[in-house]
């Protein structure tokens, strides 16, 4: 301890004279403190004012500077170091330090000034505002080629000085992806690929990038999918394959990387990692098959690369995928689901699909998941059913699978994401199936339900699939029962609600079942249509200039419909319509203006 007094002091006193020597000997007493206790040290320099002095130390000729470099470094591991050694103008003269050529300087300064950027929002804008990232940058892409062991160090500390530079902050990172950090980082993976410390920060700098948006862009212009897999396969240890995984799952987001990764084989070895650990129970080999079949599942939302392994159906990678579905193992039906749900975007895969028997599958899963099932299988598995029923042709085949039934198996589901996929796929099941959209509009339980979820006002989705599938039953069906069962179940006031939608298609969708009501059950649905206003809704949607021409046009057929009942018609001539359809008679849609004309003739026969 009193040597290093006396050093301190001797510090203070001979900077500006004293003789190389003799700096030596107290830059060294500082260094094995340091190296003892480095926090008490630290302290001590901080109070003795010394570390102003070392401002003054920090120049390419002294025979001292790397020395004084390596305490700044090692004093700055301390997070109460780092602003004062910002407010001792360190940075200004390390950063001029970046130019000099000598490596053991280099490395020492490249070591303080990561140090001191580590979590300080002050250090960083103090080695921005000196302009140091980009003399590191230049010094990366020089030295990239070369694998010398002092350049691997210099090129390792480097890459952890920018990443601590960056480290989430949004504006740093996009100022090193301008500097065109990413191809010289993607180069540097490739040819250091055996030297695990480096490789270690590059997959952390990637890590830090790859969040932006605008590096993805970037790294789809480099071989980056090709290395991370090459890299990928050489690993054992779960935390450097975690590290991997960490960097893959943000730039598989980019379509164009995720069909890089397909095309670099990558699907092969989250295969290979799903095979090893799903008997497993230890705790890497469980996140390890979340991880890789999250990911698979993520590579299959391209149209491209899921196209690629879908191959017509006959993809050993899609047969890999249909063999999760039966599994054990709750991930793997999740992603398996899931990934059936992403091949199934478009109709000639559905159709196949269906057509090779993946919906008993997917039954079978969420009978299996009907009492205290799991949320998340559950969810899957509707929206691969609620896919797979688009397709014209697959609805028949798929109601006469019984799909239907196996979906109204989880109307008691509380869950909103449950509830929202079944409602969605029961509305695909339907479209145009009169004989299945009568079966089930007739099904009180399930009417009930509906009109439950219709007032569901913390759940817009649901609230909204629940209208919509209400109105879909009437459209689909031209049923009396159905429509009678809606009335009894008290959800006329709910059509009529969604007739003021703010989505057109949904706005439509009710008129249409409205009027199908009026003209198939005025006198049974007459009083709950005046209950909910339904005259005065209609008055305005012809009245407001913002209404699509379809909802002008369905309104006025409605009108018509409504006139066959006396109090409605009463309604319709107390509220002067007549005035507002004769200016629709000069709409620009011929459509709309024809119909004004008959509602015309027809409101005026009936006045």
């Amino acid at each position: 301890a009193d040597n290093l007094s006396d050093a301190l002091k001797k510090l203070k006193i001979t900077s500006t004279d004293s003789t190389a020597d003799s700096l030596d000997g107290c830059l060294d007493c500082l260094l094995q403190a340091l190296a003892q206790n480095n926090m008490e040290t630290s302290e001590k320099i901080q109070k003795s004012g010394v570390l102003q002095v070392f401002a003054s130390l920090l120049t390419p000729q002294s025979s001292c500077t790397a020395k004084v470099a390596n305490i700044i470094a090692e004093v700055a591991r301390n997070e109460f170091m780092r602003n004062p050694c910002v407010d001792a103008g360190l940075i200004p003269p390390l950063v001029q330090l970046l130019n000099c050529k000598d490596q053991e300087v280099l490395l020492q300064t490249g070591r303080a000034l990561g140090n001191i950027c580590y979590d300080s929002h002050e250090g960083r804008n103090a080695v921005d505002h000196a302009g140091g990232a980009h003399i590191v940058v230049d010094h990366l892409r020089s030295l990239c080629s070369k694998t010398d062991p002092a350049s691997e160090k210099l090129l390792t500390v480097f890459c952890g000085m920018l990443m601590n530079y960056s480290n989430e902050n949004d504006t740093l990172q996009s100022q090193l992806i301008n500097m065109g950090v990413i191809p010289t980082l993607v180069k540097l993976l490739g040819i250091h690929c055996q030297n695990a410390a480096l490789t270690e920060m590059c997959l952390v700098a990637f890590g830090n990038l790859a969040e932006l948006e605008s590096s993805k862009e970037q790294f789809a212009y480099t071989n980056i999918a090709e290395e991370l897999v090459k890299l990928f396969k050489k690993q054992i240890e779960h935390d450097k394959k975690e590290m991997i995984f960490e960097v893959l799952a943000p730039l598989a987001e980019n379509d164009v990387i995720k069909l890089q990764l397909v095309e670099a084989g990558l699907v092969e070895c989250l295969l290979e990692i799903v095979q090893k650990t799903v008997d497993s129970d230890k705790e890497d080999d469980i996140a390890e098959l979340k991880t890789a079949s999250d990911l698979m599942v993520l590579l299959l939302l391209g149209d491209e690369s899921m196209q690629k392994l879908f191959e017509g159906g006959k993809g050993s990678v899609f047969q890999r995928v249909l063999s999760w579905i039966p599994s054990n193992s709750h991930q793997l039906q999740l992603a398996g689901a899931l990934a059936i749900a992403n091949f199934a975007r478009n109709d000639g895969n559905c159709i196949h699909m269906v057509d090779n028997g993946i919906v008993q599958k997917l039954m079978d899963l969420l009978d299996r998941h009907v009492e205290d099932g799991n949320v998340t299988v559950q969810h899957a598995a509707l929206s691969a059913l609620r896919n797979l029923a688009i397709p014209v042709v697959n609805k028949a085949k798929m109601l006469s699978a019984g799909v239907a039934e196996a979906v109204l198996k989880f109307l008691r589901s509380e869950m909103p994401p449950v509830q929202f996929k079944l409602l969605g796929t029961l509305r695909m099941l339907i479209d145009a199936q009169a004989e299945a959209a009568e079966q089930l509009g007739k099904n009180v339980k399930l009417v009930e339900r509906l009109v439950e979820w219709c007032e569901a006002k913390d759940h817009a989705g649901v609230m909204g699939e629940s209208n919509r599938l209400l109105s879909a039953l009437i459209r689909h069906s031209k049923s009396k029962d159905v429509i009678r069962t809606i009335v009894q179940s008290g959800g006329i006031k709910h059509l009529v609600t969604m007739a003021t939608s703010e989505h057109v298609i949904m706005q439509n969708e009710a008129l249409v079942a409205l009027a199908l009501i009026a003209a198939l059950e005025l006198v049974t649905a007459e009083k709950d249509l005046e209950n909910a206003q339904l005259v005065q809704i209609l008055h305005r949607l012809l009245s407001d200039d913002r209404s699509a021409p379809e909802i002008k046009y369905n309104s006025m057929v409605l009108i018509c419909a409504l006139i066959g009942s006396e109090p409605l018609q009463k309604e319709v001539q107390s509220m002067a319509f007549l005035e507002v359809i004769s200016k629709l008679r000069s709409h620009e849609n011929k459509t709309v203006a024809q119909q004004a004309s008959l509602t015309e003739q027809r409101l005026a026969v009936e006045s």
